[in-house]
């Protein structure tokens, strides 16, 4: 291993916190949030108290209950940089002015998309601090015509659209989404989807 392989394996995985008190939510946006930001370490806290013990410094972003960052302004105020609000609305006039929010209580796939969405707006470039999916170009080896079906995917069409898209058979379409889930691994149009806009198979705003 040269000094620079071993530079990069030493360098420490940058690290999210999700602080909920809900159990079974803040395990599926650890999901999400895994899904989305590839190459980062999610801690994940119940209490605002556990989360303060790890050391806020440690983090590059925390992702924090509407409600915790209510009970615990002095702190979240001057963190303000750092911290995402998970709010129960999308109503503007129901989130906390000068903090980014992210509403929860939206589809899956609405929310991997506000995921995204805040990752393009609130960060140079319009990058979250991640590696591509892969880590190299069309790693898994798409076809042309695949990464054309995977971004019409992406982009919430369903099959018979796509087939009519690309003028090809359905039976195709269907051939070709299930190529795509064996090559990537990935099943859920969620999934897909960040994989796609990761990758840059298709923009953000189209999705």
């Amino acid at each position: 291993m040269n000094d620079k392989q071993h530079d990069m394996s030493a360098r420490p995985m940058p690290r999210i916190a999700v602080v909920m008190s809900n159990t079974l939510a803040i395990i599926g946006l650890k999901q999400l949030l895994s899904a989305v930001m590839r190459g980062l370490q999610i801690d994940t806290f119940n209490s605002f108290d556990d989360f303060k013990k790890a050391g806020a410094d440690r983090y590059y972003h925390f992702f924090v209950d509407f409600s915790i960052v209510l009970e615990n302004m002095a702190f979240f105020y001057h963190q303000k940089k750092k911290t995402i609000v998970l709010t129960p609305s999308a109503d503007a006039d129901k989130q906390l002015a000068g903090f980014h929010s992210v509403c929860i209580n939206q589809q899956e796939e609405k929310l991997v998309k506000s995921l995204l969405m805040l990752g393009q707006q609130g960060h140079p470039h319009g990058q979250l601090p991640v590696k591509n999916v892969e880590g190299t170009e069309n790693p898994s080896r798409l076809s042309d015509r695949e990464i054309e079906v995977l971004a019409l995917v992406a982009q919430g069409c369903i099959n018979k659209e796509i087939a009519d898209r690309l003028n090809i058979a359905l039976t195709t379409v269907i051939s070709h989404r299930k190529n795509i889930t064996e090559k990537l691994g990935m099943k859920s149009v969620s999934a897909l989807t960040v994989y796609a806009v990761m990758n840059g198979y298709v923009d953000i705003n189209k999705i």
